[in-house]
């Protein structure tokens, strides 16, 4: 599934967190895994990628990472949101020994989708210690796989930009 390319920066962005002492999460929905697959494809990786947590799942985010039912909720912003994204990022931090957290949270398709959140929408959170977490919106083009590969893509950008 994942081609050289994207193996290739997963292994150069392994290098520059195991140099800078550093340990990561993943709470992943819409990707189901696939940034920790990503990640823990590259041998050696867990001395980097802490853990990995796949919520599907309202509930799951809700159980596994603190996610507020109220966000989840309508007239709350739903899951598929930067405000989601950012609290699974947190909740990675606070249920982890990890020092930054990605998540990702999307309608990957082909189902799903409404007028304000169409296929391909995915939010994309980063949170590190000590800091505030943050989320950044994507529309990613093609089918159901293209949007998650683009996510996992994103994401271990995403991870090299948190480490500045």
């Amino acid at each position: 599934m994942f081609d050289d390319l994207l193996l290739n920066e997963a292994e150069d962005l392994l290098q520059h967190y195991r140099k800078a002492g550093k340990r990561l999460a993943t709470a992943e929905s819409c990707t189901g895994g696939l940034i920790a697959g990503c990640l823990t494809e590259i041998a050696g990786s867990s001395d980097v990628v802490e853990r990995g947590f796949v919520t599907y799942s309202n509930a799951a985010k809700t159980q596994m990472l603190g996610v507020s039912q109220d966000l989840l909720d309508h007239p709350g912003p739903g899951a598929v949101s930067a405000e989601v994204a950012a609290a699974m990022a947190e909740g990675a931090l606070s249920n982890s020994q990890a020092d930054v957290a990605v998540s990702a949270t999307g309608i990957a398709g082909p189902g799903g989708a409404t007028e304000t959140k169409p296929v391909g929408l995915v939010y994309l959170g980063w949170a590190r210690r000590g800091a505030t977490a943050e989320a950044e919106r994507f529309v990613f083009p093609g089918d159901r796989s293209a949007v998650r590969l683009a996510t996992v893509t994103e994401a271990l950008r995403l991870l090299q930009r948190a480490l500045s």
